[in-house]
């Protein structure tokens, strides 16, 4: 926990969410930022391919306040991710962070993801050419996994850490699984394979100049503070996925505990009736300024109330089609009396 006010500050990548394809949206991180204000974000994975090739502006627009957040890239060829790089410092990203963890099969395809962990020389290339595009304006960061398949033995994550941090990375986000490369789906992998929080409080033992943080299967702020604890893992940060986005009132008191801002908050209906409210005034803002329609940004809030009398009923006002013609508020009004009825 971080109690001492005149302590050092806590590390930028103190806690973080994960970045979760079809999840991690502008819109989603625009809602977990109402909720805490120095939690790291980060995008979904963005392949280089969709940056050089695509449309930038719906793959890297954010709203000013999701700062910090940053870029997560998908790709191996180092002067792409150089290019990319570029493209995150021009449009005021805060780190860009590339993906060694992903194991699905459209990925690996690629030769991206996970399967990179086989090439350590290669990653190492990729980050120091990204690095020498951005000069030191941004920090470039990878998250990966401890191992893939059956390749169990820590030497393997070490030796990868390793020569990764030749190219210039310094922070590393280390899923505690290994990816299965065959044989599970994404879901499956994120599931089976053992957690192994062990190798990552190793690595930070044999690496200590190094920043490195945690991921997997953290999901209370019990969990968060044994591997922040310097008697213990004395990790450098925790990233939480799911259970961030299945249940964000678990961040609620993250300011207050972890980053020593302000008085740890109650979510209590209030609060998240206020956060609601916000939420909405969003959603209109989008629709009048770019025609997003408010289903697309809702999706994102539905586990607000979980846990609450009404939640089910409210999240069907929420999540009902017939009333997607309706303006925001008034759905807003529908799920409320719903809720409360």
């Amino acid at each position: 926990m971080y109690e001492n006010a005149s302590a050092p500050a806590p590390s930028p990548w103190r806690l973080s969410v994960a970045p979760m394809l079809d999840w991690t949206d502008r819109h989603c991180r625009f809602f977990h930022r109402l909720i805490t204000r120095h939690t790291r974000l980060y995008t979904e994975m963005v392949t280089t391919g969709a940056l050089i090739h695509g449309d930038q502006h719906r793959h890297l627009d954010f709203n000013a306040e999701e700062h910090p957040v940053a870029l997560q890239l998908g790709g191996s060829e180092p002067d792409d991710l150089a290019a990319c790089a570029r493209f995150a410092q021009q449009r005021g990203y805060d780190e860009v962070n590339l993906n060694c963890g992903c194991p699905s099969e459209r990925v690996q395809r690629g030769a991206f993801g996970a399967c990179l962990m086989a090439e350590p020389a290669l990653v190492r290339d990729g980050v120091k050419a990204m690095n020498d595009a951005l000069g030191g304006a941004l920090p470039v960061t990878v998250k990966h996994r401890i191992g893939i398949d059956r390749i169990e033995a820590y030497g393997f994550v070490r030796d990868f850490v390793g020569t990764v941090a030749e190219g210039g990375c310094t922070v590393f986000i280390v899923h505690a699984r290994n990816a299965w490369l065959q044989g599970l789906s994404p879901k499956e992998n994120r599931e089976i394979p053992p957690l192994r929080y062990d190798l990552v409080a190793q690595l930070k033992r044999e690496f200590p100049q190094l920043t490195i943080a945690i991921n997997g299967g953290l999901a209370t702020d019990v969990q968060i503070a044994e591997q922040l604890d310097p008697a213990g893992a004395a990790l450098d940060g925790v990233m939480v996925g799911r259970e961030a986005y299945h249940n964000p009132a678990v961040m609620a008191g993250w300011d207050a505990r972890f980053f020593g801002d302000g008085t740890r908050l109650d979510a209590d209906d209030d609060w998240r009736l206020a956060i609601e409210q916000q939420m909405v005034a969003y959603m209109a803002r989008q629709q009048a300024e770019r025609g997003t329609p408010w289903a697309h940004i809702a999706r994102h809030m539905l586990g607000l109330w979980n846990g609450r009398p009404g939640a089910r009923r409210w999240r069907q006002v929420w999540s009902d089609h017939r009333l997607k013609g309706e303006p925001a508020a008034e759905v807003a009004r529908q799920a409320l009396h719903a809720r409360t009825a």
